[in-house]
């Protein structure tokens, strides 16, 4: 996946134009992550570039936010529990430190996890990880991609 979506990844998901998107949901865009070390990684995304924290938002629209992520959340911890080894949760994080718009991270962890970083933030891992080709997102994983999609899609029409 080339291009230049990655340097405005919002704006790239307003004009669909970015590959990562699994579904639009209220606040913004579930996209799965460029990086798929913990496989179903996935990342929700504002759909306002210049928002950078949660509180920039209006409270109605912030707490639409964390309805989607808890709804992102649960969509990989579904399709994990059901197609990835040894599933043992989701992690749900609102960091941004590296990124300057709003986003939340959703980290499916696995008991195959090394013992020294199972119960360990993701950003202990070694960053080697992170650029490994063997852990790019890419066709491989378009069947876990599908079921996350699939979940959000029977989470939405439970609401």
């Amino acid at each position: 996946m080339a291009g230049d979506w990655r340097t405005d990844r919002i704006g790239a998901a307003l004009r669909g134009e970015n590959p990562t998107v699994l579904r639009r949901l209220e606040s913004g865009f579930a996209v799965i992550g460029d990086v798929q070390f913990l496989p179903g990684y996935s990342v929700l995304l504002v759909d306002e570039p210049n928002v950078q924290r949660l509180s920039d938002l209006p409270r109605a629209k912030r707490l639409s936010f964390l309805s989607d992520m808890d709804r992102l959340g649960a969509a990989v911890e579904r399709a994990c529990r059901q197609m990835v080894p040894d599933f043992r949760r989701v992690n749900l994080e609102i960091l941004g430190n590296a990124e300057p718009f709003l986003h939340a991270h959703v980290w499916p962890r696995f008991e195959w996890e090394p013992a020294d970083l199972v119960g360990r933030p993701v950003w202990l891992y070694p960053r080697e990880r992170w650029s490994d080709e063997r852990f790019r997102l890419g066709p491989q994983h378009d069947v876990l991609r599908d079921a996350i999609g699939s979940e959000l899609d029977r989470l939405s029409s439970m609401d």
